[in-house]
């Protein structure tokens, strides 16, 4: 089965996938996936241009290989905002999109703590873009952390 995980910035995406992940389950997150590719003492959500372009492209190789195993493990996809086409290729591969979401106030707060400050307007455009297509609303209990 694949799972599409959908929030804004400080939802909970990642807290919400190992909640329930197996450790034979693929993963894709890019924020790992940037840590997994930064040098030692890399911080967790500021990625600088040339380290994000190389976990992006990455994180495309990943989706492509891994939907091609879906009768065989779990995947776990986290994508912010799923543009129309994303979720049509989606719908096609029988997904079920998860939408992680705490609340605007949680959200902010949670990204002024431990987010770049460009996270606020990425969350604003999602709450303004709020995606209607997901299977079930799963918020996260309201928590700052």
């Amino acid at each position: 089965m694949l799972y599409v995980v959908t929030g804004p910035p400080g939802a909970g995406k990642s807290s919400w996938i190992r909640a329930r992940a197996k450790p034979t389950d693929i993963v894709i997150d890019m924020d790992l996936l940037a840590l997994a590719l930064a040098g030692p003492g890399a911080p967790d959500h500021n990625h600088g241009v040339v380290l994000a372009k190389v976990a992006l492209r990455a994180r495309y190789a990943a989706i492509d290989e891994a939907c091609q195993h879906l009768d065989q493990v779990d995947v776990y996809l986290i994508h912010t905002m799923p543009s129309p086409k994303n979720l049509a290729k989606y719908k096609r591969l029988k997904a079920k999109v998860v939408t992680v979401d705490p609340g605007r106030d949680v959200v902010m707060r949670r990204i002024e703590a431990m987010r770049q400050p460009t996270m606020k307007a990425v969350a604003t455009r999602w709450y303004r873009q709020r995606p209607k297509t997901s299977q079930g609303v799963m918020p996260q209990r309201s928590r700052d952390w």
